[in-house]
């Protein structure tokens, strides 16, 4: 249930470390253990069926399907998943139940960024990782999309990972992991907590 983010220049591993938590990579050397399981060793198959399981990914682009409106982009993950919540649901925790049958072109950034959320968590995946999900946005709509994120944190209890570059975004967190050269530099437990509305640019 933690709320982690990751900071550190521009090829210190953070995107590295993202992709190895959600199985997308493969460790070089040493093992990743999550929530106990083993998951370096899984086979392919296996490794895509536990992400599939597990884990929520929301990147700087959104990757919405243009030709489905708000609800069905958000729909199509929860028909593949175990056990989904509403899609309905999904959204509303980020603020979009007024959306449902909008599509991706008629949204503002922030709004599609958001829909990306609810599609990552409609799955309720254990852990949501979130790489520069501001990266592309103003400040004002950014605000919006990370409120989103800390609700799905704070309400599901679901482990969220988040990189950026933002001391401030990073302020949201319970604990910042700077990372320098592929290793961590430093780690900083944060027990002052700010809300996505505190955040400054």
């Amino acid at each position: 249930g933690e709320f982690l983010a990751l900071m550190g220049p521009s090829g210190s591993g953070k995107t590295t470390l993202l992709n190895l938590l959600g199985g997308l990579d493969r460790p070089s050397r040493g093992n990743i253990r999550i929530g106990g399981e083993g998951i370096d060793d899984l086979s392919d198959r296996d490794l895509a069926e536990w992400r599939a399981r597990h884990v929520g990914f929301v990147f700087q682009f959104y990757n919405l399907i243009p030709s489905l409106t708000v609800l069905e982009n958000v729909r199509l993950v929860a028909e593949i998943a175990e056990d989904p919540m509403p899609p309905e649901r999904a959204l509303e925790l980020v603020g979009l139940s007024h959306r449902l049958d909008r599509f991706p072109s008629q949204l503002s950034g922030g709004e599609q960024q958001r829909v990306a959320v609810a599609r990552s968590i409609v799955k309720r995946p254990d852990i949501l990782l979130c790489d520069e999900p501001t990266g592309a946005l103003d400040a004002e709509t950014g605000r919006l999309v990370l409120a989103a994120i800390s609700r799905v944190n704070a309400e599901l209890g679901t482990t969220t990972v988040v990189i950026t570059h933002n001391s401030a975004i990073a302020a949201m967190a319970d604990r910042i992991l700077r990372l320098s050269s592929g290793r961590i530099a430093s780690e900083e437990i944060n027990a002052h907590r700010v809300t996505a509305e505190e955040v400054t640019w």
